[in-house]
């Protein structure tokens, strides 16, 4: 009973109370590795393509192309990968479209005037009108002077343009410039001299043709002996089985 009395009364510490209370310590936290930053990846943006040409620019690049195709064919004739009315097919139509662009272009004025418009139609028409046209070609081998082939209407005497063509194959490089030659002969007409390593060419024109036109005329006729290369070597030359490009232009030359 006294020992009950002591503990309410608040008398000594029971057993339990005696024993040592235990501190409660916090842990102390633990350095938390830092999670490795993402690696920032750069992402460049591609630069602008540039543009496409437009207008005049692109006109140029579809004829030069048209150009390679063109030389292409000449190869592809000359290694027997095509037929002859294959090759006269696909020149015409290289040449047609050569024609749409470069119309396009001649009359592309950027001014956007109806005036300016009209104009062009009524200048176009006069530029056709008087305009050279080849009539007519007539083709020579040069080592045995014989006529090769001759295309379209080459209404010339032969004793006129033999004696031309005899001088002209003669003649010095100082008096012809060792290059293609145009003289004029009767009835307004003019007669065009081309030298190629195989053959000349001579070409009957309407009228004075533009110089334009005698670099193109010299043009077709180095496709001329380019695609037929291999027949020009034979001898004698079997005109029959050679391709040639001179006759899409007669009667309607380029301007």
């Amino acid at each position: 009973m006294f020992n009950w009395l002591k503990r309410v009364l608040g008398g000594a510490p029971s057993e339990a109370q005696k024993k040592p209370v235990t501190p409660v310590v916090s842990p102390v936290p633990t350095a938390v590795p830092a999670l490795p930053m993402a690696e920032v990846v750069v992402v460049e943006r591609p630069s602008p393509a540039p543009a496409p040409p437009t207008g005049k620019a692109a006109a140029q690049q579809f004829l030069d192309k048209l150009q390679e195709k063109i030389g292409r064919l000449a190869d592809d004739f000359a290694n027997g990968n095509i037929n002859r009315q294959q090759f006269q097919q696909l020149y015409a139509h290289y040449q047609r479209e050569m024609r749409a662009v470069e119309t396009l272009i001649e009359t592309d004025q950027g001014q956007g005037e109806w005036g300016d418009a009209f104009n062009e139609g009524e200048s176009v028409l006069i530029r056709q009108q008087h305009a050279a046209k080849a009539k007519g070609y007539a083709i020579y081998e040069n080592n045995s002077g014989m006529p090769l082939s001759t295309l379209g209407k080459f209404e010339v005497d032969p004793a006129l343009f033999v004696p031309m063509l005899s001088s002209f194959r003669s003649a010095t490089a100082e008096i012809f410039g060792g290059g293609i030659q145009a003289t004029a002969i009767e009835g307004g007409r003019w007669l065009c001299f081309v030298p190629g390593q195989s053959t000349t060419l001579m070409a009957l024109f309407t009228a004075e043709p533009a110089n334009r036109q005698l670099d193109f005329l010299e043009q077709l006729h180095r496709l001329f002996e380019k695609a037929n290369r291999a027949l020009l070597a034979r001898s004698p030359v079997d005109a029959s089985v050679l391709v040639f490009p001179h006759e899409h232009f007669l009667g309607k030359w380029k301007r």
